[in-house]
């Protein structure tokens, strides 16, 4: 009998306050848990607006409400009996703060977290003033529904950590997302960004036989600094199975709760077929620790 993975997405435009944002969010969770999802995935830092197009020490006080949000999704996750990955604002001490993914289990434990190890440092995405890279590692988080290999958008560039995760018993390589483009780019450039993205995430399921997902934001948010127009996040959040092949994508305005299914034994099976862990030349890999080999 196969071991299939009823998965919710559920992604949505900012909609002026956490408040109404939350409502949104948690409305789409009711929605894909009474449709049977047992793991349910947010987008990347989904309780605000995106605040890192800018610089702004004020912005530090979102992540006042760490501890009260916790408590928050890990009821929502209790209420709907779902494995629930989250993207929260991690306050540890004043002057540190991380981009974390909480996953709470179905009876509202906390199964996991992971803090965001690569952090970029882009126009519109500044992201480095405001977190410190993560310090957990690449760790799969056990759950319920299995291994989740939990990582958070910039991550998802890094083969390197698609394949730790994998090494480390993830069964799904699960990415909350936060990218766009500039509405004043060339559509051919809009493109290329895109299909990019696209692209080495569904390397990262072939080389490591894994489904991988990815939820991103969708709408257009100012930059309320001024110095730009504002990012329009690109939606595009998919779902591919462990040979590359699509299984769901959605359009660039989308909002969704979407429900994917996922044959876990199936996966397995890939790996038997395709045994690239087996042969794997560990010894000759060393200089993947260097910066650069000169």
């Amino acid at each position: 009998m196969s071991r299939v993975l009823k998965l919710g997405l559920v992604s949505h435009t900012y909609k002026g306050s956490k408040e109404d944002t939350i409502k949104a969010t948690v409305k789409g969770i009711e929605k894909v848990a009474k449709d049977g999802a047992s793991l349910v995935v947010l987008q990347e830092l989904h309780q605000s607006e995106y605040f890192c197009q800018s610089e702004d020490v004020s912005k530090f006080d979102y992540a006042n409400s760490y501890e009260e949000d916790i408590k928050f999704w890990a009821n929502v996750a209790k209420e709907n009996k779902i494995v629930l990955v989250t993207s929260l604002f991690e306050k540890r001490t004043a002057g540190l703060y991380h981009n974390t993914a909480v996953v709470f289990d179905s009876d509202g434990s906390i199964a996991g977290k992971y803090r965001k190890m690569h952090i970029p440092d882009d126009p519109n995405f500044y992201e480095k003033f405001y977190f410190t890279p993560g310090d957990l590692g690449y760790k799969a988080i056990d759950t319920s529904v299995g291994k989740l290999g939990v990582l958070v958008c910039w991550d998802q560039w890094y083969p390197e950590a698609a394949r730790l995760m994998a090494l480390n018993g993830a069964e799904i390589l699960i990415y909350p997302t936060a990218i766009g483009w500039f509405d004043g780019d060339e559509s051919d450039e809009k493109s290329r960004q895109l299909e990019s993205w696209v692209a080495v995430q569904r390397g990262h399921s072939v080389a490591n036989g894994l489904p991988v997902v990815a939820v991103n934001r969708v709408g257009f948010e100012k930059d309320e600094s001024g110095v730009s127009d504002g990012i329009r996040f690109w939606g595009n959040s998919f779902v591919f199975g462990p040979q590359g092949e699509q299984m769901f994508r959605s359009d660039e305005t989308e909002e969704l709760t979407k429900i994917v299914e996922i044959d876990l034994d199936r996966c397995e099976n890939i790996r038997r077929w395709w045994p690239f862990l087996r042969d794997r030349r560990i010894d000759s890999y060393s200089n993947l620790t260097k910066r650069f080999i000169d």
